[in-house]
């Protein structure tokens, strides 16, 4: 059996309320229709239908209290429901329970009681042309007759939108008329003058010119619609956001004094419109309304959207051709907005529509002016995030943001840098948080949306810099030229002397191989805290791989996956890009390459520019390395002769040489250097080890022997690796593994004569823990005896086993107590730490 409604039981008691107020001797059906008026489901039903509650509720109190006076007893006795009230009680329970629901609203018995064909009640609902299935449908289909009430409108908790349907304090009389004429502005449109009233938009600084031609057009008398284009993120919402809050404060001409700006939300007009005709009836709705209104003007954000917005299948009636005859005669004025993208993909192919507006650019404020707009704004982030920012960090943000942000426009990007920061200061205790925003905090923040290391952009970037060519000497032996060029260069951009529009640095290092050109761009790499975006150049050298460095051109395989060479540098702006064996790629690399080196910017295959103007571009090869063998040219030369510079001619087109900074040639490698090298392999070894305890202890003999046999003129310094491989790493395994390096140990390399007679690299392996021979058990209770009688005789019993037992460790286990003499290392038996690594140097 369904029950009733929490809502529902409240209005009966509301009706039998009115009906005994009254002294009335029975309640009628007018009595629970009143009641029903100000029920929460059977008023969003009547309201949807298009019902005027006010003038409804009116007709019935009148009709109450005067036509219902036979009805007036002199008994104070409860007054008991009709027969026609009991039979649509009834006739709702039934409707109910045979719809399988089982809870009676207020909704159904309004629809009951339009069976009641001779009462009142239905005659007051039917001369506000609603019907029985004007109520059905909306209850079944949630479709209604009122413009914004499908689907969107539930039944339950109607009455605030209807309250909020009440008239404006315009002064004007006709309270229903102008209810009705407001419902569909206020159900699809957002009225920004009410917004800027109540500060909820912030204001306008700049744009000048933009406001003054846009307040031009809208003087027009026909065609008075303009339409801001622009770069995502420059403005053009705040732009007519502004202008609504100018229109507020009065600080617009006496022609736009009384003007009403509503914004047009496209996605609640769309929502709920499932049958053919309810899209346009609510937005022909809308332009009635706003015709209507005296100075309304339409705003429509993305106004692309509206382009086939509401169009059915093989229909060509959309939102566009809705609007297109009220736009051209002037009836209603719009502003639009639109990316440059949409403008040129939708909205410029249709010629009807582009004409009747008129276009204003707005392009992306000089980093002066988004200074003065940041500075403006400045106080709704101080009030909302409860701190202050320092004029220092306004201005830091907007350079910064324009420096290393280049995915994004100012100000927008310089705003949301500014927002962060203060938001990052919410996640720390109260106790914690910097009451001042300064530079360093923007910093921080900048360094984390632009993906790079803190320091790139911080003031310990001047130490960075300072002792970047140490640092790479330090890692790379032998080619100062190189390093010199590089430290160079990168100091230019940071001191703002290079051509701001260019890359950092385009370098191309030829030598032989095994010389460290590679090894020098993986360094500076490290050093500066970038990226190294590696590409083996070797892969790239049919025509058709191009297109794996910018990706697939549209209408082939892979065009929505993007090239690697221009997604690598789009996630990492700020790296070092290295095309190793540039020689061996197509000459087509090259030819895409110019605009890199030339204008610092790469156009993908969706027509994104990405950045390189943050790239050191590094390009290794080997072309010309035979007759550098040959000529012996070292780097003590600085004027590159012979046939290698003919070999690099060859390779190169005069334009892409012309644009390169310097071709840096890497000569063999001294023996001095050689010897540095096999250090530095030594001191990577033991880094590897270091979780096994491993150290080694290098004899200079042994760097001699490996720089002799793991170097060679013609291969470079790459035979070391398999040298050190072969007569170190090898007998180290089994050690390692199973001798007396499993619990580490030091490694003493020598050379000398091995089993076989001849000469080689010697291991000499000290166990870092020698075994521990096993006491008897007399001697271990003595001994614990010994401590607890005295503990002098103790440190003397000990210090006799150990001159006795010479070849113990000094250790002991864990259930003999310590000794003084244990802070004394066997010289036999070395423990952890007292042999330090000492790799030798020259």
């Amino acid at each position: 059996m369904p029950t009733f409604s929490p809502s529902l039981e409240k209005a009966l008691h509301q009706a039998l309320t009115y009906a005994n107020e009254r002294h009335h001797e029975y309640a009628t059906l007018e009595h629970l229709l009143l009641a029903l008026v100000d029920d929460a489901d059977a008023a969003a039903v009547m309201g949807a239908c298009n019902v005027d509650l006010d003038a409804l509720r009116k007709t019935l109190t009148e009709y109450v209290d005067n036509e219902l006076s036979n009805l007036i007893t002199g008994y104070d006795e409860d007054s008991k429901p009709t027969s026609g009230f009991q039979r649509v009680i009834q006739r709702a329970v039934i409707h109910v329970q045979s719809s399988g629901r089982e809870e009676v609203t207020g909704a159904n018995v309004l629809v009951a009681i339009f069976a009641e064909r001779e009462s009142h009640a239905a005659f007051f609902l039917q001369e506000q042309e609603m019907t029985r299935y004007d109520a059905v449908n909306y209850i079944s289909h949630g479709i209604g007759k009122r413009p914004g009430s499908s689907q969107t409108r539930t039944p339950r908790g109607a009455e605030d939108t209807e309250s909020e349907s009440k008239p404006t304090s315009r002064g004007e009389q006709e309270e229903g008329n102008n209810k009705k004429q407001q419902d569909a502005l206020k159900a699809y449109c957002v009225n920004l003058n009410e917004k800027a009233k109540n500060g909820k938009i912030d204001p306008l600084i700049g744009r000048n010119s933009e406001v003054s031609r846009t307040i031009q057009v809208l003087c027009r008398r026909s065609k008075n619609n303009p339409l801001y284009v622009g770069d995502p993120g420059v403005g053009k919402t705040a732009i007519a956001e502004g202008l609504a809050k100018r229109i507020v404060e009065g600080k617009v001409p006496e022609a736009l004094a009384d003007a009403t700006i509503f914004s047009l939300d496209m996605g609640t007009l769309l929502a709920g419109t499932r049958y053919r005709g309810d899209f346009e009836e609510r937005l022909k709705q809308v332009v009635k309304e706003l015709e209507e209104y005296p100075g309304a003007v339409l705003f429509i954000d993305e106004i692309h959207t509206v382009i086939g917005a509401g169009a059915t299948s093989g229909g060509a009636m959309d939102a566009s051709n809705l609007l297109k005859p009220a736009l051209s005669s002037g009836a209603i004025r719009c502003i639009g907005s639109t990316t440059y993208k949409e403008y040129r993909q939708f909205f410029e192919k249709d010629r009807a529509l582009v004409r009747r507006f008129q276009k204003i650019d707005v392009n992306e404020p000089t980093i002066e002016d988004a200074i003065e707009i940041m500075k403006g704004l400045k106080p709704y982030f101080e009030e909302y995030h409860h701190l202050r920012y320092s004029n220092d960090a306004i201005k830091s943000a907007v350079e910064l943001s324009a420096r290393y942000i280049s995915d994004r426009k100012l100000p927008d990007k310089a705003i949301d840098v500014i927002d962060e920061t203060g938001a990052a200061q919410m996640l720390l205790p109260p106790s914690k948080r910097r009451k001042l925003i300064t530079e360093r905090e923007i910093e921080v923040t900048i360094a984390t949306m632009a993906r790079i290391p803190p320091k790139t952009v911080s003031k310990d970037d001047e130490m960075v810099l300072a002792n970047l060519e140490q640092e790479l000497r330090s890692v790379v032996y032998g080619q100062d030229t190189a390093i010199e060029a590089l430290s160079t260069s990168i100091k230019l951009a940071r001191a703002g002397l290079r051509e701001p529009n260019k890359p950092i640095g385009c370098y191309v290092f030829s030598g032989p191989t095994g010389v460290g050109k590679t090894e020098v761009a993986k360094q500076l790499a490290s050093s500066l805290g970038v990226e190294l975006l590696r590409f083996d150049m070797s892969e790239y050298m049919e025509r058709h791989t191009v297109s794996r460095l910018l990706g697939a051109p549209p209408g082939y395989v892979g065009f929505d996956q993007g090239g690697l060479l221009t997604d690598g540098v789009d996630q990492h702006p700020h790296s070092v890009v290295l095309l190793d064996e540039i020689e061996k790629a197509h000459p087509d690399i090259f030819n895409i390459l110019l605009q890199v080196m030339d204008h610092g910017a790469l156009t993908d295959h969706n027509g994104k520019k990405i950045d390189f103007r943050n790239v050191i571009l590094i390009m290794t090869t080997n072309a010309g390395a035979s007759e550098m063998a040959k000529s012996a040219i070292g780097f003590g030369s600085s004027k590159r002769t012979g046939e290698d510079e003919e070999a690099l001619n060859r390779l190169f087109t005069p334009e892409f040489r012309n644009r390169l900074d310097a071709t840096i040639p890497f000569a063999a490698l001294p023996t001095t250097v050689i010897h540095k090298v096999v250090q530095k392999f030594i001191m990577q070894l033991e880094a590897q080890l270091s979780e096994r305890n491993v150290t080694f202890d290098l004899h200079e003999d042994a760097i001699a022997w490996l720089s002799e046999k793991g170097y060679d003129d013609k291969m470079g310094a790459r035979p070391l690796a398999r040298v050190i491989q072969e007569h170190i790493k090898k007998p180290l395994a089994n050690e390692i593994l199973f001798g007396k390096l499993k619990k580490g140990g030091v490694v003493k390399v020598t050379v000398g004569k091995k089993e076989d007679g001849t000469t080689g690299i010697l291991l000499d392996s000290i166990a870092d823990t020698a075994p521990i021979r096993p006491k008897p058990e007399a001697e271990v209770v003595d001994s614990v005896v010994d401590v607890e009688e005295d503990d002098g005789d103790t440190v003397k019993t000990r210090s006799r086993v150990g001159k006795a037992d010479a070849a113990s460790d000094t250790r002991r286990s864990p259930k003999t107590p310590s000794s003084a003499s244990d802070g004394e290392p066997d010289g036999k038996s070395p423990r952890k730490g007292s042999t330090v690594p000492k790799v030798p140097r020259k």
